[in-house]
């Protein structure tokens, strides 16, 4: 059974990394994220939580189209066309099949969150000198952008492969480097290292993009790409308002407390506010953030077993 989650999962990490709009989105956020320090000359000041927000909001909101889209590209897709029946024909039972799904997904994503987190850190090393720009750490940040895709393209002429895996893979390898490389740069003389107290307000990001994740791909075992794409918009919306829409009412109404239970609230994995006013974000909030992630992916993961359970596979729908 391990064998069978494991190989299914790892097949969905490839087919996922390897669609073009995965490196697409990637490469945007990458780009986006690494831009943003040029904003901080025209604030006074605030030139860190400019950068913290924006990044931060670049990673949410980009892992959360990633994952809308990879969970439609690997299980919408595969359904309807009856390609899963290859699967599902041998003893592979389906919750399995879509537990095997989600894994593989999850780890797509947090590829993608890995990545635009360190991004993030070495954005903010820029954009700690109100005044000027660190250069040299922008050219080794977007030159290792650059060497990933090279190497990627120069994988894809001489083997055939698929182009965007092996630019991500190369990514995986290439920023990490420059990532220590930066860490080593001085600026006048003076090592400046890195702003290590966003790493649990990331952490946290990663935590909201896996439950959209979760969520997307239990939609996709029976909505297409755009009525997925609706319904986690709706969701993600309303999660970042709950507390204003749905919590104030909770108590009165046993309907209202029980959607307020249900729709993950998003502000409770923003920590920018904290880490513009200077708090430190205890690790005893994140592993109990990450508990309640846990519970959501497990509601999640029901969800989609049982909306796949009755599904036939082949059945093209239109809803």
């Amino acid at each position: 059974m391990f064998t069978c989650l494991y190989q299914i999962a790892k097949n969905t990490f490839r087919e996922t990394v390897r669609e073009p709009i995965y490196l697409l989105v990637l490469l945007t956020a990458l780009c986006l994220i690494g831009i943003f320090p040029v904003f901080t000359l025209f604030v006074f000041r605030e030139q860190v939580k400019l950068v913290v927000d924006s990044a931060m909001a670049t990673t949410l909101v980009f892992g959360w189209v990633v994952a809308v889209l990879s969970a439609s590209y690997a299980i919408a897709r595969e359904i309807n066309n009856g390609t899963a029946l290859l699967l599902l024909a041998k003893p592979v039972r389906r919750p399995l099949f879509i537990i095997a799904k989600i894994v593989g997904i999850l780890a797509a994503l947090a590829v993608f969150c890995i990545l635009a987190s360190l991004a993030t850190i070495i954005a903010v090393r820029v954009a700690k000198d109100q005044f000027r720009l660190d250069n040299t750490v922008l050219a080794i940040y977007f030159g290792a952008i650059g060497l990933s895709c090279l190497l990627g393209g120069v994988h894809n002429y001489i083997t055939r492969s698929s182009f965007p895996m092996a630019a991500v893979l190369s990514m995986l390898i290439v920023i990490p480097i420059a990532f220590v490389v930066i860490y080593f740069v001085p600026v006048e003389g003076e090592r400046v290292g890195y702003a290590w107290n966003v790493v649990p307000a990331l952490v946290l990001v990663l935590y909201a993009v896996w439950a959209m994740g979760t969520l997307a791909t239990a939609l996709s075992t029976r909505f297409d790409l755009v009525s997925n794409l609706v319904i986690c918009s709706v969701v993600f919306v309303v999660g970042l308002m709950s507390d204003y829409l749905l919590g104030r009412h909770a108590e009165g109404s046993w309907l209202i407390s029980s959607l307020y239970a249900c729709i993950p609230n998003w502000q409770l994995f923003w920590m920018a506010d904290a880490l513009a006013a200077g708090k430190e974000i205890p690790l005893r909030y994140v592993a109990l953030g990450g508990v309640y992630i846990i519970l959501y992916v497990a509601l999640f993961v029901v969800l989609a077993v049982l909306m796949f359970w009755q599904r036939e596979v082949g059945e093209r729908r239109t809803n």
